[in-house]
């Protein structure tokens, strides 16, 4: 396919998006099943224009004055893929599929510092709120690398590879280290119609050399601070990203209890561990066979529900269908999980609250809504335990006291995440 027939596609797919409210990727999914004369490049091409134009959607409607489907494309393509109008033409010229290229007079002439905050921001104007309670200051900066292309992350699986391992055997992938995650390796987003490689489909991740995993939730899973011998459950596993980490920093030694109540979100865990050559994790899908750990475990590590708005990068859709309605669903979710699971610690043992949230509604405010009703529960430095986990140069994440931790894309490099221990007093 051309350039002009790529544009037209991902207009097809907005329009999808918008009409029947429906995740990206399960649009892309459908366009690509219904028209499989596009081949792999095609197909990339085309997702990239999709997600730039979701990550950036109020900012390119404002410059070009248009909220239409051509015109965020063509913003897309003239702000982000770094071509110019000339040049755009030229590339599009006898392209038949090539949509119409819209008046560009507000384009030429606006300024983007002129416009609303939220619109700079590109995020809904009613969260503006949120964000400044969170990051001060810093706020607009934050939102504004909440909307750039997300890296490919990977987690070393120490069991089996090292991480200089990994990385050479991903080096025609670009492959390098994390910045803070210890066992972090990174690939690059790539620009324009670049894509990333399929990791998955490579022998040394069939090996179970490693895992693909945001370095942020590896940093979160090390501040759990796991060692040989303990007795840990990861309450709300999903998948078992963090789950698979822990059983690896723990060497196999002790004991991970991974429970989800959604079996359809914990089944992948199964071929996971397999792969990892994990040998010290239970999977449990009924709370009733946690019984017999009520106040007997080391740690227990509540990845909460949440709206997941540190992964607008990756799901940029869910940015602009998130409701206060969402917010106070996933607030009565989360005490929920906090409470359920603050049953399994045992007198000394910590309670690890995790969410992959920046929206203090369901991070600070729920830490000091449970420890009110649960006095027994308090929070711990995690400042600290950073600098020795790594370094004192590392990257810092947000913290107005040093015991809750706000990882971000424009601070630490990562999806956004919420990090806070609750040590049980004896």
């Amino acid at each position: 396919m051309r350039l002009g027939g790529r544009m037209a596609a991902a207009i097809e797919v907005l329009a999808d998006i918008e009409a029947r409210k429906r995740p990206v990727a399960d649009a892309l999914k459908d366009w690509g099943l219904g028209h499989r004369f596009a081949g792999s490049g095609d197909r990339a091409a085309i997702g990239n224009i999709v997600y730039d134009a979701l990550r950036m959607r109020l900012s390119h409607a404002w410059l070009m004055d248009d909220d239409s489907e051509t015109a965020l494309v063509y913003a897309v393509l003239l702000r982000q893929w770094a071509y110019t109008r000339d040049t755009l033409a030229a590339e599009l010229l006898d392209d038949k599929f090539a949509p119409t290229l819209p008046d560009l007079a507000a384009f030429t002439s606006r300024d983007l510092s002129e416009a609303p905050l939220h619109v700079q921001a590109d995020i809904p104007d009613w969260v503006v709120t949120s964000f400044q309670t969170a990051f001060g200051t810093d706020w607009l900066e934050e939102a504004k690398a909440m909307a750039g292309r997300p890296t490919l992350d990977l987690r070393a699986n120490t069991l089996k590879a090292s991480r200089d391992k990994v990385v050479k055997a991903l080096d025609r992938s670009g492959a390098v280290a994390t910045r803070i995650a210890r066992n972090g390796v990174r690939i690059a987003a790539g620009e324009g119609s670049s894509r990333l490689p399929n990791v998955t489909a490579e022998l040394s991740f069939q090996k179970g050399w490693f895992e693909v995993q945001d370095e942020g939730s590896q940093i979160v899973a090390d501040l759990v601070q796991p060692q040989d011998g303990h007795q840990i459950l990861d309450y709300c596993a999903g998948g078992g990203g963090k789950t698979l980490a822990l059983s690896a920093a723990m060497n196999n030694k002790g004991q991970v209890h991974a429970y989800d109540a959604d079996r359809k979100r914990l089944a992948p865990i199964i071929e996971r561990l397999r792969r990892a050559g994990t040998r010290n994790v239970q999977v449990h899908d009924d709370v009733r066979q946690l019984a017999a750990y009520e106040n007997r475990l080391d740690t227990v590590l509540v990845d909460a529900p949440c709206t997941g708005t540190g992964t607008w990068r990756r799901r940029p859709d869910t940015k602009w269908r998130l409701t206060q309605k969402n917010i106070e669903e996933r607030q009565g979710q989360q005490l929920d999980a906090l409470t359920s699971a603050s049953a399994y610690v045992k007198p000394g043992g910590m309670l690890v609250y995790v969410t992959c949230s920046v929206l203090p509604d369901e991070n600070d405010v729920q830490i000091r809504r449970f420890c009110a009703d649960n006095p027994q529960f308090v929070p711990q430095p995690s400042l600290p335990v950073w600098d020795k986990l790594f370094g004192p140069d590392a990257p810092k994440p947000h913290s107005a006291d040093g015991t809750m931790l706000t990882l971000s894309p424009a601070r630490t490099g990562t999806d956004g995440f919420f990090f806070c221990r609750l040590q049980r007093q004896a």
